[in-house]
């Protein structure tokens, strides 16, 4: 696992001292994605630099890489876990392989088959890789976007890095913030692919790669799609077998690696999934970790104990107080862009945990949003269209003209809404003041309604039922937006490389082709999944209902976080360039007087408040930092 940073030029600048500085600062940015190695190419017009957390060939596998030439050079994040079979087959040929390791698969398939050599890949990246002869840069992502990759793009040349913390590091870069990506957070959470925080900066979406040279600048090309054509007469035993077969090849490749190797364990369905898997593959206990609070409505560690016992691992949790207030600030700054999912702060704690025994952990991310885990679902599906279209309509305007206020307001909305509408209230907020939302009229404008907010990633759902389709829509927002961003963060701030088995691409593929009703069935979601794991996990596993990964919002910010919230109510916020004053109070109000629970968008507000002013006091384009206590009690098992 590394951080990877750099730039190619158009005018072919003549390496220099200043040009190599530049490189290291961007380097030194990340350094907490790769603590134990720095790797730089420089050459006319060109710079790659890369910090390395050595998994794989811990000794042999530095980078930059190269071919036997030296024409073609790598810099590379994530793993390659089908590497053995392609080194094996780069050996027959031609190729003559240095290492012992999976990137310098990479320069060699680039000779083999040119941009196409991301079809051969299996497993998580992000990687740039320089071609001299034809002064060309290929910068590709993964399928799911499981690994970040940013690229700023000028007249002068084009600038990427896994954070964006490495443009920070530049003089010549300007930081001015994309006031639409910032709508879009506030309504998401997140800023979605392709946009970023920052004006001009852009995300590679997933299953993309790009392509620069000095004549025709920058080429994006998509290789994969996560809408599959969906399977004719899927017999029901046939397709648990196969699942089962996907799951423990999944798992299993996930485990190559030269370092020590856990997982986290929180007691649903997936992480169990996957440590039970583990187990049967792995010659000694799986090493476990878990999280939990001392307010039951939120604890899940005694699950995950009682998992752990029937599976036989050496488990570990940690129980986190109320006083996890005081980790608030560096978990924010542990994020390049602003981001609102509160349990950022628990997938840090977990990772710091597992950090402290392993360098690689494995999760369960990814099964809900393939098999129909979110309750969600099932209450979009419930959901009934007022007919005709005219008479919602209608009946929508009106009840929209209601106070913020009134009773029943928002319910009466929510009839009202489409299908589309109602799936959007359950991964959105609204932007707009008049809708409920918080941010001004040029930002609200540009964001739109929530029944328009997910249009351009769901263009190629069409032909499948809607409750795949909501699941595809995930796969191509919430997924990598939101989950994947929080575990890449999270875990590498602490330089700990998380892997997710249930991503593997095959699986995915397998997953998504499947018909609704073998995911979503008699009001329960997973059921397909729950079938094929159903020799390997506890049977208590399989009854609990799904509890998700959250902190008790809503209770601490009435009580423990109250003065975060009269913080955000001074006119000095920063958050003041994008929201509205008002509409801040109302929410602050209604949030303190309990007639309302806006736990989620005040934290979306502090979020902004916080990042706004780490960035504004240089503190984001410095490394995330790990040097931080835990809160709260570890108990092994």
């Amino acid at each position: 696992m590394c951080g990877i940073a750099g730039w190619v030029s158009a005018d072919r600048r003549a390496v220099s001292g200043e040009i190599r500085d530049q490189l290291v600062r961007m380097c030194d940015a990340i350094r907490h994605r790769g603590p134990d190695d720095e790797g730089l190419f420089l050459a006319p017009g060109v710079a790659l630099g890369m910090r390395r957390l050595s998994v794989i060939d811990v000794m042999g596998g530095r980078q930059p890489i190269a071919n036997e030439d030296g024409t073609v050079h790598v810099v590379f994040n994530g793993e390659i876990y089908n590497y053995r079979e392609l080194r094996r087959e780069l050996s027959r040929g031609a190729h003559s392989l240095a290492s012992k390791g999976d990137s310098e698969t990479l320069v060699h398939l680039y000779e083999e088959a040119g941009a196409q050599l991301v079809d051969r890949l299996r497993g998580m990246f992000a990687f740039a890789l320089w071609d001299a002869r034809r002064e060309r840069l290929l910068l590709a992502r993964d399928r799911l976007g499981i690994k970040p990759l940013y690229y700023w793009s000028t007249p002068e040349g084009l600038t990427f890095t896994s954070e964006l913390r490495s443009l920070l590091a530049l003089d010549h870069f300007s930081a001015q913030l994309d006031r639409r990506a910032v709508g879009y957070y506030l309504a998401l959470g997140y800023v979605p692919d392709a946009l970023s925080v920052f004006a001009g900066v852009n995300k590679l979406p997933p299953g993309h790669v790009l392509i620069w040279d000095r004549e025709r600048g920058v080429e994006i090309h998509r290789y994969w799609s996560a809408a599959r054509p969906a399977l004719p007469n899927v017999d029901e035993g046939e397709a648990v077998e196969e699942l089962q077969r996907l799951l423990d090849d999944a798992v299993g490749c996930h485990l190559e690696s030269d370092v020590p190797l856990g997982a986290f364990l929180s007691g649903g369905v997936d992480s169990s999934a996957v440590v039970a898997y583990m187990s049967r593959r792995m010659d000694r206990p799986v090493q476990t970790f878990s999280i939990g609070f001392d307010e039951d409505a939120f604890n899940e560690a005694p699950h995950a104990a009682r998992v752990a016992s029937a599976l036989g691992t050496e488990h570990r949790e940690l129980i986190v107080h109320a006083d996890a207030d005081a980790l608030v600030e560096s978990v924010v700054r542990g994020f390049d862009e602003p981001f609102a999912d509160s349990s950022a702060l628990p997938t840090f704690l977990v990772s710091q945990l597992a950090r402290q025994h392993v360098t690689v952990s494995l999760s369960g991310d990814g099964g809900d949003e393939l098999f129909g885990g979110y309750t969600r679902y099932l209450e979009v599906l419930d959901h009934r269209e007022i007919r005709p279209r005219m008479l919602r309509d209608l009946l929508h305007r009106g009840f929209s003209s209601l106070p913020h206020s009134s009773l029943g307001r928002n319910r009466l909305l929510a009839l009202t809404s489409t299908r589309w509408g109602r799936y959007a209230t359950t991964v959105a907020m609204p932007a707009a003041v008049r809708e409920g939302g918080v941010a001004l009229p040029d930002i609200a404008a540009e964001i739109g309604s929530l029944d328009e907010l997910l249009d351009p990633w769901i263009t190629d759902t069409n032909d499948r039922e809607f409750a795949t389709r909501m699941m595809l829509a995930d796969v191509a927002t919430y997924l990598p937006g939101d989950i994947l961003t929080k575990v890449d963060r999270m875990s590498m701030s602490v330089s700990l490389e998380a892997r997710v088995p249930l991503l593997d691409h095959p699986l995915v593929e397998f997953a998504l082709s499947l018909p609704s009703h073998l995911s979503l069935r008699d009001g329960r979601g997973k059921w397909l999944f729950r079938r094929a794991i159903s020799d390997v996990v506890p049977a208590a596993v399989l009854e609990r209902p799904k509890q998700g990964f959250a902190i008790p919002l809503d209770r601490w910010f009435r009580r423990e976080l109250r003065y975060r919230v009269d913080a955000l109510q001074r006119s000095d916020s920063p958050i003041y360039e994008y929201v509205s004053p008002a509409a801040v109070d109302r929410v602050a109000g209604e949030h303190a007087r309990g007639r309302r629970d806006h736990g989620y968008l005040l934290w979306r507000l502090l979020v902004l408040h916080l990042w706004l002013g780490s960035l504004s006091r240089g503190e984001i384009a410095r490394p995330a930092t790990a040097e931080l206590e835990v809160v709260g009690d570890v108990h092994a098992h």
